[in-house]
């Protein structure tokens, strides 16, 4: 893949350690929140006001008692519903709290609700990095029941977090964004962070995929919650297991949202028919977006394998090429797998059982072949972004909603 001018590329020395739900995710940031001694900035889609919620208000509200900068940035269609108490709770202690172009009460012309921040980070001093599918809510806790979320993070240390720094603070003050200086290696992975916005970034996602599956050798295994590529990403699939490459989809099988499970079995004849193992986790909703390739390259983040992540949103995957991460992860995906999926078998595929799915695949298929260029036409301006509480800077873009404590905006989709 070509560089783009503003990348750091690949970055070696860094320790990298695989968080699994909610129940490893928040209490390691918590902990390095409340370890913090100079700065704590972080970016989440879905922020609700729930246990999970509440425990993120209360250590970050400890922190900016402290003297610790803390800007904390949710999207304002994932996070609609944030009380007057929660909100100002934050910003009287000193938090600054920003939301990411809220919609408008009606859809509007500009399709705002179709470009959302849905990546998920967290930067402590510089040093401590985290970055996955995870958001602020108490379903990616195993006790919230049946619906529970399985979902996957990282955490990182080492000078790959200049990165997450950077992307972190370019979304809350562009133009005032120096090149923060990495931390000192500490392990022995390389990583690099990707981005997809809708100006230089739109696709560099989807190209790390594509690009990996075309070296493939021997394995890949992508657990992905929604999952409905385009075209390119699909010959991809297609080509690496036509040349003997076991290809292994671990998709949804208890969704959440039911008509992305219907999106996705839309392409699994075409998949299956060219030697790719599909098998969908039935024991709860997944909502990881993770894949390996053989045994040293990974990937980690927040991108969705469809339209709405490789072409609208902005999102951010840490890639990896270390073979202790890559046997960690494969260790947690295998009997994921093979204990709690179902393997979907050919002769199951809506495209043999009916024949009115076939036309409906057929125009789905072409429909997600054209979408990201059709998307790119779509408005891209900057999207607004909102701070509040006292002190907070009035420049922000005239697009941006005047969001206040208390107001609803359309409650958000699981992702």
């Amino acid at each position: 893949m070509k560089k783009r001018d503003d990348e750091q590329g690949w970055v070696g020395g860094n320790r990298l350690q695989l968080l699994e739900n909610g129940e490893q995710f928040f209490p390691a940031v918590f902990a390095a929140i409340e370890a913090a001694e100079r700065e704590v900035l972080i970016e989440t889609f879905i922020l609700f006001e729930d246990k999970v919620g509440l425990a993120l208000h209360a250590v970050l509200l400890a922190a900016a008692r402290r003297g610790i900068r803390v800007e904390l940035t949710v999207d304002g269609f994932g996070s609609p519903e944030l009380s007057e108490a929660f909100v100002c709770g934050l910003t009287e202690a000193g938090v600054r709290l920003h939301v990411f172009d809220p919609p408008p009460r009606l859809l509007s012309r500009r399709l705002r609700p179709f470009r959302r921040l849905h990546r998920k980070l967290v930067v402590v001093d510089g040093r401590i990095g985290f970055i996955g599918g995870i958001n602020f809510s108490a379903d990616h806790l195993s006790d919230y029941g049946p619906e529970a979320k399985q979902d996957y993070a990282l955490r990182a240390e080492g000078p790959v977090v200049a990165q997450l720094h950077r992307a972190a603070q370019r979304l809350i003050a562009p133009a005032q964004t120096p090149t923060p200086l990495p931390p000192p290696p500490i392990g022995q992975a390389e990583a690099l962070l990707a981005t997809r916005d809708n100006h230089r970034h739109r696709d560099d996602i989807e190209r790390f995929y594509r690009r990996a599956l075309h070296a493939a050798r021997h394995e890949v295994i992508i657990a992905n919650a929604y999952f409905f590529p385009g075209y390119r990403l699909l010959k991809s699939l297609q080509r690496a297991a036509r040349r003997g490459v076991r290809v292994h989809l671990i998709l949804q099988g208890r969704p959440d949202i039911p008509w992305a499970t219907w999106a996705a079995r839309m392409v699994y004849h075409r998949l299956i028919r060219a030697g790719v193992c599909i098998h969908e986790y039935r024991e709860r909703p997944l909502h990881g977006k993770v894949a390996l390739v053989d045994e040293e390259w990974a990937t980690v983040g927040s991108s969705n394998l469809d339209p709405l992540s490789l072409a609208l949103n902005l999102e951010a995957n840490l890639m990896v090429r270390d073979r202790a991460f890559n046997a960690a992860l494969r260790a947690r995906l295998l009997p994921l797998m093979r204990e709690h999926c179902r393997r979907v078998e050919l002769e199951q595929t809506p495209a043999r059982r009916w024949w009115w799915p076939l036309g409906v695949g057929a125009l789905a298929f072409h429909v997600l072949r054209h979408f990201p260029r059709w998307a790119a036409r779509l408005p891209a301006r900057a999207q607004g972004r909102r701070e509040l509480g006292a002190g907070a800077r009035t420049e922000q873009p005239a697009q941006a909603w005047q969001w206040r404590a208390g107001e609803q905006a359309p409650g958000p989709a699981g992702r």
